[in-house]
């Protein structure tokens, strides 16, 4: 097994506060100020002997021998971006928190990794803008050692540790420290954030024949779409959802194990050019009805009912809020009611995830552009398809000519529409693979923000956030998949999703939700096996006696390492070169 290096150290977590709104307001403004903030924190931090080990954007993350060297040149920097901003316009002013911890922490090349990293990430995050916070291990230290007062600032609650984490601050601009209560804040934070839980379940096709219920299918998974784009809902995915409908199991029992709020049923009836859809919005703890309705209109209409629909319906649970995504005109995907038909019959016929119907859900897809030409869904759909026909087997074509002609589609569905979350989805998935992280953070972040609840976007997003250092929203994201979308569109249970969770909580160094999850796979995954051992050897515990490590070392002894540690796509070079040697380390014991 490989060494371990560890060192006690002081370790330095600062990010600028509101960053990304700055950046959005004015990104060329804000980035010149962040180089002028660095020029006066980077020199700082050198000056008191300490290093930079980590900095994306505007985080900086350093670690020094002292911890007084620490503190100091946490106020001096403090001090003189406060004097920068008193010189400054409103616009140019940038506002930094800093969070300072003192821990044993494990040294991996050029990487540092260990709790106490987590802890001055999450007292950073806590701590009140153009202020210091400390962990009582760094007040212990430089109490009567520091030219400032070091104030109680009460208990701080820090994600994935404590509720209740004793902290102290320092002012350098004069102002007072803020004193809270962890625990207070956190039950407030979590009566804030509570979003309710809506389920759209499939409707009933009253024509009972198979060319109306692609239709009705289609327009059940674009109402969750639309549901989808709005933040304050939590929604179930369409997956999800569509599975109960081949389950064996009531309703109730379904809204239970989803912890449903609330549940959206009805029925579609079709008559020609006419159609007659039937709504009903339910309490799903009491089973009482809150609203219903019935629209009768012409084919033509049905965008308009479907944002009819959702209006009411999200009025009815959050009250009166702006639904700036529903701007019908800006994704209707055609004018063309044929090719829209197509279109919801080829998306049926992907998601079968069989080679007959994904052979099928092509020609139907070049039927709905032959219809309208400039229906951009129907290009974006197909080259969805023809990746699943190549990852899948299903397509016996040239690799690169398949890849190329889905490319091709993607280009032509971004040129008629750059604001169709599905083609910012698909060129993350693409800039992903091939390590162009830059990006991948773009697409996916622009997706991120217009479909928050689609679980295919969480899962994107989430794999990216992972690689650009943004942890915590990563596994955020991640674990919201989860939650919303079990299983998704193509698998039989749950370990994708498990397997990208426990990812998750590799980076953010935590052994126990590892070692969690990987007891829950039901089939083991290279990745999930290397990384929950490698992080039991970083925190010195054993694990060779473990079930799921024997069953994998036998399973995986014939593993190119290099290879496979390389298709897990690390942003960083030196934490791809510890994976590799690490497995090389096990298996050079059983040669």
């Amino acid at each position: 097994m490989s060494n371990v290096n560890r060192k006690l150290t002081s370790i330095l977590a600062a990010d600028c506060f509101g960053f990304s709104s700055l950046m959005e307001k004015n990104e060329e403004q804000t980035l010149e100020s962040l180089k002028a903030c660095r020029s006066l924190i980077d020199p700082c931090i050198a000056d008191f002997g300490g290093k930079i080990f980590y900095t994306a954007g505007d985080s900086v993350i350093a670690d020094f021998p002292s911890p007084v060297s620490c503190v100091n040149a946490a106020i001096n920097f403090q001090k003189a971006i406060f004097e920068r901003n008193n010189s400054m316009s409103d616009d140019s002013k940038l506002i930094w928190r800093v969070g300072i911890h003192m821990d044993d922490v494990i040294i991996e090349g050029e990487n540092i990794y260990g709790t106490g990293v987590n802890i001055a990430a999450r007292l950073e995050a806590a701590c009140t803008p153009g202020q210091i916070l400390l962990s009582p291990s760094i007040k212990d230290q430089v109490n009567n050692k520091i030219e400032f007062n070091i104030e109680d600032a009460g208990t701080k609650s820090l994600k994935n540790i404590t509720d209740s984490f004793q902290t102290f601050g320092i002012a350098p601009s004069g102002d007072n420290v803020v004193k809270t209560d962890g625990i207070k804040y956190a039950e407030k934070e979590k009566e804030r954030n509570y979003k309710p839980k809506l389920a759209v379940m499939p409707f009933s096709n009253m024509n009972k024949d198979e060319e109306g219920g692609y239709l009705v299918d289609g327009i059940v998974e674009d109402l969750i779409t639309e549901f989808s784009m709005i933040k304050e809902l939590e929604i179930i995915s369409r997956q999800s959802c569509f599975d109960f409908r081949d389950n064996e199991i009531d309703l109730k029992t379904f809204c239970k194990n989803f912890d449903i709020d609330f549940v959206v049923t009805g029925n579609i009836r079709t008559s020609g050019k006419r159609v007659r859809i039937s709504v009903e919005l339910s309490d799903a703890k009491n089973d009482s009805q809150i609203w219903s309705n019935k629209f009768d209109r012409i084919i033509e209409d049905i965008f308009d009912v479907q944002d009819e629909i959702v209006r009411k319906i999200s009025h009815t649970l959050i009250g009166e809020i702006e639904l700036s995504s529903l701007e019908r005109a800006q994704r209707k995907p055609t004018e063309t009611l044929s090719s829209y038909e197509l279109l919801l019959k080829g998306k049926a016929l992907h998601h079968k995830f069989e080679k007959e119907s994904l052979l099928t859900a092509l020609d139907t897809f070049d039927d709905a552009i032959k219809a309208d030409e400039n229906n951009g869904q129907a290009y974006a759909w197909k080259a969805c398809a023809l990746g699943q026909g190549m990852f899948r087997g299903f397509i016996e074509k040239d690799f690169n000519s398949v890849w190329s002609e889905a490319e091709a589609n993607l280009k032509k569905a971004r040129e008629l529409n750059e604001n169709d979350f599905e083609v910012h989805r698909l060129m993350s998935e693409l800039t992903l693979a091939g390590k162009d992280f830059k990006a991948a953070e773009r697409h996916s972040k622009i997706c991120y923000d217009m479909v928050p609840n689609d679980p295919r976007v969480l899962s994107v997003y989430g794999e990216v956030c992972l690689r650009i250092g943004k942890i915590d929203d990563g596994l955020d994201a991640l674990k919201l998949a989860l939650e919303l979308d079990p299983i998704p569109q193509g698998k039989s249970n749950s370990d994708t999703r498990q397997s990208a969770v426990l990812f998750g909580e590799f980076m953010a160094r935590n052994k126990a939700g590892c070692l969690e999850i990987i007891d829950k796979l039901d089939e083991l995954d290279v990745k999930s096996w290397l990384l929950t051992a490698k992080i039991c050897s970083d925190e010195e515990d054993d694990f060779e006696d473990f079930e799921w490590f024997r069953k994998g070392k036998l399973s995986f002894k014939e593993k190119d390492w290099p290879a496979e540690v390389e298709n897990f796509r690390l942003n960083n070079d030196s934490a791809t070169k510890a994976l590799i040697e690490f497995a090389q380390s096990i298996f050079k014991q059983i040669n």
